[in-house]
């Protein structure tokens, strides 16, 4: 007699991450990882492209629901995009009466979270939040700190969605997954029953990151007069305050003439590089400054390929001590040393790891934990090792989607749904 085939897990998934998602905690773990166990996931999700009209596409395990888009920068343009995302949302009831998930899922959303709550009550399924980024603290701290481009813009929507997070979507939530051990605190801190939370930290793909193990006893670019190369992989932002490296540059460059620094990446505005690239020209050590631009992720790649230590500051406040960064994991995934300051998921990772130096957010520490990796290649070759080891065995996708499978499990069995 053959073997009866398990029913597939079923999931409906509502994010603000555009189509078709990039970010790899949705394209590699949901649409790849998760995709491949016995899932059935659906989407509900807005087009990053302009899109006259909405359509339907296979995607990620399941069917995408795909809402027209006007990238147009006029306000009515943007009211448009927000009215067709909106439209499209609306979507939800029927399809979640036709297919009967067991799991309905909001990302980082807020609106479309108000309309899942009494869907998923409707037709049994669990309702789940997906919380990857303390989005309504973020915008209320830019409008008070003066980086939001639009203030009482940003107060008024980050304290509306604080309120609807906190007292409507998350009470109703069934399950609750963030982003690291510090931002389950922090939710917890909010009223939130600490035992319905699961931190779920960011990954790699290590099969897709190259690899080239270090001689412990040579220096990358240990020709003379070579530069030794210190790296920033990442975004830009004013908001990550990084000038700070600027400041820890000019500290290098006292003692070791021929240190340069890259920034790999770029902003989101061309204010976020200028305003580095004359801070710079203020210490004057832009020659020793290089900004790269946003490159294809293989560039990127030979670049951090080629450094000798790899920087992760992380300016100390509420909003980015509770992230779980991606650039630590990607650089110790490659094998090199890490410098990072004391960050709550750094320091968890440096300590378990032993792939690299956690400083004090300080210009003065920082300078001196690169310096000791730059004049000691075996100690760096050594952190790289350990750092690709601890990758290997805890911060890669497949071991991610291991972790949220038997969660996913765990909740679809707490209670039978309503067939």
């Amino acid at each position: 007699m053959p073997e009866e085939k398990t029913p597939r897990t079923r999931i409906l998934i509502l994010a603000e991450d555009k189509f078709p998602p990039f970010r790899v905690d949705v394209a590699t773990l949901f649409g790849s990882k998760l995709a491949g166990m016995n899932y059935r996931i659906d989407w509900i999700l807005q087009s990053e492209a302009d899109c006259a009209k909405a359509y339907r596409v296979e995607w990620g395990g399941g069917e995408a629901l795909v809402a027209a888009t006007d990238n147009g920068l006029c306000r009515v343009n943007r009211l448009k995009k927000h009215l067709l995302k909106f439209i499209n949302e609306l979507r939800l009831c029927r399809l979640s009466r036709r297919n009967r998930y067991q799991i309905i899922q909001v990302k980082d959303d807020f609106i479309p979270a108000l309309l899942a709550i009494p869907a998923a009550r409707l037709t049994g399924a669990k309702f789940v939040y997906w919380l990857s980024y303390p989005l309504p603290e973020s915008d209320i701290y830019q409008a008070r700190s003066g980086t939001a481009r639009y203030p009482m813009l940003y107060l008024i929507r980050g304290t509306v969605y604080k309120f609807l997070l906190y007292k409507i979507i998350l009470p109703a939530a069934v399950h609750v997954f963030v982003q690291s051990e510090q931002m389950k605190k922090d939710v917890a801190g909010m009223g939130i029953n600490l035992k319905k939370i699961t931190a779920v930290p960011m990954g790699v793909e290590i099969e897709k990151i190259p690899y080239q193990q270090t001689d412990p006893g040579v220096q990358l670019n240990s020709h003379a007069g070579a530069e030794k190369i210190i790296l920033y992989l990442g975004t830009l932002l004013k908001m990550r305050r990084l000038d700070f490296l600027l400041n820890v540059l000019a500290q290098v460059l006292e003692k070791e003439e021929t240190a340069r620094l890259y920034f790999v990446g770029d902003g989101e505005d061309p204010t976020d590089r200028f305003f580095l690239q004359e801070k710079a020209k203020e210490l004057n050590i832009e020659d020793h400054v290089v900004f790269t631009g946003f490159l294809p992720m293989a560039e990127a790649w030979e670049y951090v390929r080629r450094a000798e230590v790899c920087v992760s500051p992380f300016y100390p406040t509420f909003i980015l001590n509770s992230t779980s960064p991606t650039k630590l994991i990607e650089y110790m995934a490659m094998g090199k040393p890490v410098v990072a300051n004391d960050h709550p998921e750094q320091s968890l990772v440096i300590s378990e790891s032993n792939g690299g130096l956690c400083v004090p957010y300080e210009v003065g520490a920082f300078a001196d934990a690169i310096l000791a990796i730059l004049r000691n290649p075996a100690m760096g070759a050594a952190m790289g090792e350990n750092g690709r080891r601890y990758v290997t065995e805890h911060r890669t996708y497949d071991v991610i989607a291991q972790a949220v499978h038997q969660k996913y499990q765990q909740i679809c069995h707490e209670n039978s749904f309503r067939q």
